[in-house]
């Protein structure tokens, strides 16, 4: 049941994120979508068709295609990638889950790590303030 809830729930906001596509201020989305559609073959959240409410047309962003060229995005869905991505990333995910959290939790020990060294820091650095004023 939560499952099924939060697919919806990221979905529909991913497919309000495609319209905020290649618009100004939004370089690191339009490059996050540009990557995600190459590396994982795929095209949209569902499929193709979530970009034809974005452009108001039947064309798709270059990254869509499956032999990358200057606007073929414009050319027929036969020249674009027919996998959801939501779906192709959600298996990736549940198959490198381990890598994924190990790798999380590496950044939150060095996170941790950097709070502790920087607090100790302060401490020696207030410490001698005091000794020295």
């Amino acid at each position: 049941m939560w499952e099924s809830w939060i697919d919806k729930y990221a979905q529909r906001d991913l497919k309000k994120g495609l319209h905020l596509y290649g618009t100004d201020g939004n370089i690191g989305l339009t490059n996050a979508w540009s990557i995600i559609q190459t590396d994982f073959r795929c095209c949209g959240v569902s499929n193709y068709t979530d970009w034809f409410e974005v452009y108001n047309a039947t064309q798709v962003p270059d990254s869509c295609c499956l032999e990358f060229s200057e606007n073929c995005g414009l050319h027929s869905p036969g020249t674009w990638w027919k996998a959801p991505c939501y779906e192709t990333v959600k298996i990736w995910l549940h198959e490198n889950l381990l890598a994924v959290g190990i790798f999380g939790l590496c950044t939150a020990l060095v996170q941790i790590l950097g709070l502790t060294f920087a607090m100790t820091m302060y401490c020696q650095v207030v410490k001698a303030d005091t000794y020295c004023a």
